[in-house]
């Protein structure tokens, strides 16, 4: 393979950027948010990670939410509200943080239903996601034990994540 020459500019320290040094395209092209609506600590710091970077890299942005199916049985059976007004209002709330974003436009957002992990997963592969960045509490011992969803998203995904700790 032929190497390239690099004839642009050199900062201070003698570091090219990556991306003018090898004359390709940029690193990401579509990065995904996972978002737990009823915790705004879930978003709080990956979401203006995921802003600075696709201002960066000139990506697109998504937000997943993911209604997990316990919860749509357990409220269903106590509630008049059906299965697909969960599903609605999440996505209205959802499409509402998405448009809180101001720094870059087209903020695309989407609704799964069932495992959290599962969920955030399938619409990454949906998406072609090249990043999915998520927050992550500390663990404790009952991650230990059962395992957290930012742990199986890192597990299994097929792009490359970025865990942004509290």
């Amino acid at each position: 393979m032929a190497q390239r020459r690099y004839d642009g500019p050199v900062t201070p320290g003698g570091i090219r950027p990556p991306t003018e040094a090898i004359g390709e395209s940029a690193m990401y092209r579509s990065i995904l948010v996972p978002v737990d609506l009823d915790q705004p600590s879930s978003w709080q710091k990956s979401l203006p990670t995921a802003v600075t970077l696709c201002r960066h890299f000139d990506a697109a942005l998504a937000l997943v939410t993911v209604v997990p199916d316990w919860n749509l049985m357990l409220e269903a059976q106590w509630s008049p509200i059906t299965f697909q007004e969960f599903v609605d209002v999440a996505a209205a709330r959802l499409a509402s943080l998405a448009g809180s974003v101001t720094d870059i436009t087209g903020v695309d957002h989407h609704v799964a239903t069932g495992s959290v992990y599962r969920g955030v997963l399938a619409v990454a592969e949906r998406i072609g996601a090249d990043l999915v960045i998520l927050s992550s509490h500390r663990p404790q011992m009952k991650d230990y034990l059962l395992g957290a969803n930012a742990d199986r998203v890192v597990r299994h995904a097929r792009c490359s994540v970025f865990v942004v700790r509290d």
